[in-house]
């Protein structure tokens, strides 16, 4: 069912002419599978549900690996996901919503915030913006942030790209206020 696997890192070690330092890191990893029920309705997407749960676990432990952190030092997620032309919306939000985000949470050690996602209908090349906020608390702005991913010859008509991002910290040089990633308190995945 899986065509591709791909692993990104991006690491921005200047912003607006200031270093960046330690760097800001972040890694995309991505899978390309077949949509089983592109070009046709189909009342039951347990077989995409059953592979959210699987691309949650690989794509997670394969994006944590690549940064080459513990699970632990994880700081911000997200998931995205575009389906091709003969697919429909509800197909990627079948992979990424209901089992998709216990194994990513294991793959990062707790994960008490939503996970942030996107999903989008696109041909082959098409990019997406795969949200990122705090993994254990949505109130952290200094991880409110996006990393965008594309995949040259995906999603082809009936395949879906997924993709889930991490990093190891937030934006470079954050300073627009609010709750600091320190002052966490880890209760109600908010602050």
């Amino acid at each position: 069912m899986i065509r591709k696997l791909l692993v990104v890192v991006e690491e921005t070690l200047l912003e607006a002419d200031q270093s960046v330092s330690p760097a800001t890191r972040k890694a995309a990893a991505i899978a390309v599978v077949a949509n089983p029920f592109a070009g046709r309705h189909v009342p039951d997407l347990s077989e995409l549900i059953e592979l959210g749960e699987h691309l949650g676990k690989l794509l997670g432990e394969r994006a944590v690996a690549a940064l080459g952190i513990a699970p632990g030092a994880v700081e911000s997620y997200g998931k995205a996901a575009i389906v091709g032309e003969d697919g429909e919306l509800e197909h990627a939000a079948a992979i990424l919503h209901p089992k998709l985000g216990a194994p990513l949470r294991r793959a990062v050690e707790r994960g008490a915030a939503l996970v942030p996602s996107a999903k989008k209908r696109g041909g082959m090349g098409c990019a997406i913006d795969v949200p990122l906020g705090h993994k254990d608390a949505a109130f952290v702005r200094s991880h409110f942030d996006a990393m965008e991913i594309r995949v040259p010859d995906a999603p082809r008509r009936n395949e879906i790209v997924v993709a889930v991002v991490v990093t190891d910290s937030g934006r470079p040089l954050p300073r627009i206020g609010g709750l600091a990633a320190h002052e966490i308190e880890g209760k109600d995945g908010l602050r």
